[in-house]
């Protein structure tokens, strides 16, 4: 609609000169610093909300904000996240099952599409591991992505792809979630993982700083992370990409994340005016 395209033009203009250019260090909340390169701007929370509900999104509390890349080249966002769950105790990823937890992520994904019918947005469907978990235990990091496509979808169609990345802490973690085009997977990932390795949570709110006698502790573990949790996030972020790709097609944006042709004119402008 032209009131949502409306949203979308200004939302983007508030986004703009509100971003945080790098290379510099972004404070997370009270709970952690990420070392933004050169090549990236992270756009704040207030201005990554109304960014985010403009592209057909509910309101999420546990956003901290989202990094863009500079370069006209790249079309790609990451979402950054912290999630006060508590304590993720990870003893059950020595034993998970990758075909269990797909088939759960499945079902998730089912039941949520009730919720994306009553919104008028197409109903999803998960295919298989783009990447399947990873967890490294000694650096508390998890890696995991799916693909998913509208049940409508042709078949030659690129999938959406959300490359998840979760950084466990004492009070809970810090995910970046690069959301792309699978095909563009193996290129845009270093994105993604150069930023989870330039994560660092300050002293005290790191996983080895848990105290068991008085911290809060998750009442989900890591699977859940991948299985549950994600099929409700996984929804919402297609969302975004099903929007994206109505405006694509009407010629409004050119590209398939977060605005990406918009922003081009805005640099465009910034750079000349």
């Amino acid at each position: 609609t032209a009131s949502a395209q409306q949203e979308i033009k200004a939302a983007s203009k508030a986004a703009f000169p509100a971003a945080r250019q790098g290379p510099t260090d972004v404070t997370l909340g009270d709970q952690a610093t990420l070392k933004l390169p050169q090549t990236m701007f992270f756009v704040p929370r207030p201005q990554a909300d109304r960014l985010m509900q403009a592209y057909g999104n509910g309101k999420d509390p546990s956003l901290l904000g989202v990094v863009m890349p500079k370069s006209d080249d790249e079309d790609w966002v990451v979402t950054v996240n912290f999630d006060k769950a508590g304590y993720i105790k990870d003893d059950d990823a020595r034993n998970w099952n990758v075909s269990e937890l797909l088939d759960s992520l499945r079902e998730g994904t089912e039941a949520s599409n009730e919720e994306r019918k009553k919104r008028g947005f197409p109903e999803l469907t998960v295919g298989g591991w783009v990447e399947a978990p990873k967890y490294d235990s000694n650096t508390q990091r998890l890696v995991w992505s799916v693909a998913a496509k509208h049940k409508d979808a042709a078949a030659e169609e690129d999938a959406t792809v959300n490359y998840n990345t979760y950084a466990l802490g004492r009070d809970g973690y810090i995910t970046l979630d690069l959301i792309t085009e699978k095909n563009k997977v193996p290129m845009d990932k270093a994105a993604v993982l150069a930023l989870l390795d330039n994560l660092h949570y300050v002293e005290g709110k790191r996983s080895a700083d848990f105290d068991a006698s008085s911290d809060k502790v998750a009442e989900y573990g890591l699977a859940a992370l991948v299985a549950g949790v994600a099929a409700k996030k996984l929804g919402l972020f297609a969302v975004i990409a099903a929007f994206l790709a109505k405006l694509a097609k009407a010629g409004i944006l050119a590209a398939a994340a977060l605005g990406g042709g918009l922003w081009k004119r805005l640099k465009g402008k910034k750079a000349t005016g």
